[in-house]
């Protein structure tokens, strides 16, 4: 399988990846409760949007609007027979935008949890959960994704069930985990014990890492425990713009354009080749992360400390402070960004 992701970290050292999708989709008038998927098709004109905004403000990879696309999540919105279509042309979107960009930008197939329990904890059997995700991202190569982009996940099991289907279609794959339960993910995984979740299988991964959690102090903790765990590893960090905050009925995100761009330079410091945003993050915040990605030199391995001194105090205890976290909850239905 092509690796697009490692010839383009050749060039370019360190490589800035998208923001959210759910923020920005909101602000261009996505209902709560309405699946963004669909807009693959009702409007793909603001989903070409989404994609060109983040490539203007310098983004190398962006993730097509699909975190939602399997049949276990499209089913709540009565679309769980469209599964491939949908997929399709989310992919076929985001293709269109990266090459009229005048430069390498590279399509992920943004593959989010089934929001289902796997047995014996749930009624997902492992081989329904591959079935699943390969059924998703057959879409997404054909309608030009070069890279399954598994992300948001908690369980080890689930990403390995994405893994596996992304192996079976023919495409190279990424994973990310959720550290946002007492360091770890909801399911008991701990950032230094990322690595291990694909081993056995018949391709590695890419890169892995962590995306969302709860602000950019709790994930740069957790890119510090998965760059000391392997250092050779290729790490993806995309963390929060900062933490939500209710003003009325609005939800804002507290991470300035300054804060992201000090998180992005930290990313760099921790050991991260893959830096971006997720929830709240905007164009804005993006292109000021650009700038500072592209301005920096590696400097020293920051302390858990200096991190909280640039950009914040933690909310939740390293997990290697946190013991053991309790497995068997059911995971939130989450969308991305």
């Amino acid at each position: 399988m092509q690796n697009p992701i490692d010839a383009l970290l050749a060039e370019k050292g360190v490589l800035l990846a998208d923001g959210a999708t759910g923020t920005n989709l909101f602000a261009m008038g996505l209902q709560s409760g309405e699946a963004p998927e669909l807009w693959n098709e009702t409007a793909p004109e603001k989903i070409e949007a989404l994609h060109r905004g983040f490539i203007d403000a310098g983004a190398d990879i962006i993730l097509t609007n699909s975190f939602g696309g399997t049949r276990h999540r499209l089913k709540l919105h009565n679309a769980q027979d469209r599964v491939y279509e949908l997929n399709r042309k989310a992919a076929e979107i985001a293709r269109r935008v990266a090459d009229r960009a005048g430069r390498r930008v590279i399509v992920a197939g943004s593959v989010g949890p089934t929001g289902e329990l796997l047995q014996p904890l749930g009624a997902l059997s492992y081989e329904d959960a591959v079935d699943a995700f390969a059924e998703q991202i057959e879409g997404l190569k054909a309608g030009g994704a070069e890279v399954a982009w598994i992300e948001t996940m908690s369980a080890p099991d689930e990403i390995r069930a994405a893994a596996e289907a992304a192996i079976r279609v023919g495409l190279p794959y990424t994973y990310t985990g959720s550290f946002d339960t007492a360091g770890r993910t909801m399911m008991g995984l701990a950032p230094k014990d990322i690595h291990a979740v694909a081993e056995g299988l018949a391709e590695k991964p890419v890169a892995v890492g962590a995306n969302c959690g709860v602000g950019a102090p709790d994930i740069l903790a957790a890119l510090l425990d998965m760059t000391d765990a392997r250092p050779e590893a290729t790490v993806i960090v995309k963390g929060n713009c900062g933490v939500p905050e209710f003003r009325g009925t609005e939800v804002h995100y507290s991470g300035t354009p300054e804060i992201m761009a000090d998180y992005a330079r930290l990313a760099v410091d921790s050991g991260a080749r893959i830096i971006g945003g997720c929830c709240g993050t905007s164009f804005a915040h993006l292109a000021a992360m650009r700038a500072a990605i592209d301005g920096h030199a590696k400097a020293h391995r920051p302390t858990v400390e200096e991190i909280e001194t640039r950009v914040g105090p933690m909310r939740n205890k390293p997990a290697s402070q946190s013991g053991a976290a309790t497995a068997g909850r059911r995971e939130r239905r989450r969308a991305r960004g």
